[in-house]
């Protein structure tokens, strides 16, 4: 079977892959392997240079990888630039960081001297998704390869191009050749290469469906994972909240990527106090945002990555509005080629519809009242994710006492959820485990090893 890359904007295949075969599959675990035994004897600071090299090169190319996730996952051009600069970014963090993030740790015992040591553990398998196509591997290889390690990339078959042009990225900043490759290949070859001993690891972003089966296929072979598995956010609105601010910032949180972001808002639970007022306005931001050719720098929501995800995507609409839900926006396929859908609105969303319960992966918000705070906090824990949550509120000491209540790896008071390099990045029930980013992300693939001398 090929691997095609296609502009979900108009439906062209812009080129076609043959999958990589065993054979080079073979080859490429054993160039990894033997790079890693060569990368992990480097000096800290020499895997520095070459990292600043890789942001560097990010930086140079900017345009071109931007266009490139343009064209083969339909992002909006001005955010995969956005993109391309934060991956940059996370090279340069870790480049400055790691040596101190794995530095030897002194420990007090009853021997003469005691430490722990952090070790690369070998070849690391990262199966990532096409959403955020360089941003999700870069979040992963930066560290991953700053620890010593060697990493392998398992990506999204309809992002084909983006795949081979970050190998490209570490081959072209002086990594040794084969620490980072790149395999085309389906999920179903994911198995196979779980169990070859030269890989000691695995990474994956993606549903939790997905998930649970590579966690299965690692506990198996006895391999650590991180899984970062999505989730359905809560934008929580109290009574004494912003709600300009948070109806603005609700769009923004909403159709980030055109929707399709596993930290995007999803089910926004409004104090009835101030539920009114916040719908009102959250739909008049909706409506302003600007669906289109997502070339065009003026372009807010382009389409979904495929034509199936977004018809996935509207029969969770219509199932909802099945069952009560009411449309206030959107709504609607439209006419014409590509796989677009406009922002959607849909309110007296309530438990048991797919608005509620599932990952709605694409630009539909659903409105959620809640009677007070306590009622707020039960709405939004009343999840199987646990991802990301954006509470709204006046007083700090509100925030603080509300966010420990919320079931979540990340809260951000009177602000949208983000990945940043200085904090952890994860989640809790189906939403995964294991972190990512700062000091918590890079120790997730090493040996930490205690020493003891007499």
């Amino acid at each position: 079977m090929s691997i095609q890359s296609i502009n979900p904007a108009t439906g062209e295949v812009l080129e076609t892959f043959a999958p990589t075969s065993r054979y080079e599959l073979d080859r490429i675990l054993a160039a990894a392997h033997a790079a890693f035994l060569e990368w992990r004897a480097v000096p800290m600071g020499a895997r520095a240079k070459q990292m600043r090299e890789a942001a560097s090169a990010l930086r140079r190319r900017k345009a071109d990888y931007a266009r490139t996730m343009t064209r083969e996952m339909g992002k909006p051009i001005v955010q995969g630039e956005a993109e391309v600069e934060k991956c940059a970014w996370v090279c340069d963090y870790y480049a400055e960081q790691a040596a101190g993030f794995l530095a030897e740790q002194p420990r007090e015992t009853d021997a003469s001297k005691s430490y722990v040591r952090f070790d690369p553990l070998g070849v690391v398998l990262a199966v990532m998704p096409w959403n955020f196509p360089f941003w999700q591997v870069f979040r992963f290889a930066a560290p991953a390869l700053m620890a010593g390690n060697g990493a392998v990339l398992k990506h999204a078959s309809n992002v084909p191009r983006c795949a081979l042009a970050i190998e490209e990225v570490f081959r072209e900043s002086g990594f040794p050749r084969g620490l980072f490759a790149t395999m085309l290949i389906e999920s179903s070859a994911v198995a196979a290469l779980i169990e070859d001993p030269r890989i000691v690891a695995v990474t994956l972003t993606g549903s939790d469906r997905a998930g649970s089966k590579v966690a299965e296929q690692a506990g198996r072979a006895l391999k650590k994972t991180v899984l970062e598995l999505g989730g359905s956010d809560p934008f929580i609105v109290l009574d004494d909240a912003d709600v300009d601010a948070a109806a603005v910032t609700a769009a923004d949180a909403r159709l980030v990527n055109s929707g399709q972001s596993c930290i995007a808002a999803k089910r926004f639970i409004v104090v009835e106090a101030v539920a009114d007022r916040f719908i009102a306005r959250f739909v008049d931001e909706l409506r302003s945002r600007r669906m289109g050719d997502p070339l065009a720098r003026e372009t807010q929501v382009g389409p979904q990555a495929r034509v199936d995800l977004r018809d996935e995507l509207h029969r969770q609409v219509e199932e909802s509005i099945k069952r009560g839900a009411r449309r206030l926006l959107g709504g609607e396929v439209p006419p014409g080629p590509g796989a677009f859908y406009p922002p959607t609105l849909l309110a007296a969303v309530d438990k048991g519809m797919p608005a509620f319960d599932e990952e709605t992966f694409g630009p539909v918000a659903a409105v959620i009242r809640a009677k007070d705070e306590a009622d707020a906090v039960r709405l939004a824990n009343d999840s199987v994710f646990g991802l990301g949550a954006s509470l709204w509120t006046r007083d700090r000491a509100r925030a603080e006492r509300v966010a420990a209540r919320i079931e979540a790896g990340a809260v951000f008071v009177n602000g949208l959820v983000k990945s940043d390099p200085r904090l952890p990045f994860g989640g809790i029930k189906r939403s995964g485990y294991g972190r990512e980013l700062s000091e918590y992300g890079i120790r997730e693939f090493v040996n930490i090893k205690s020493v003891w001398i007499a």
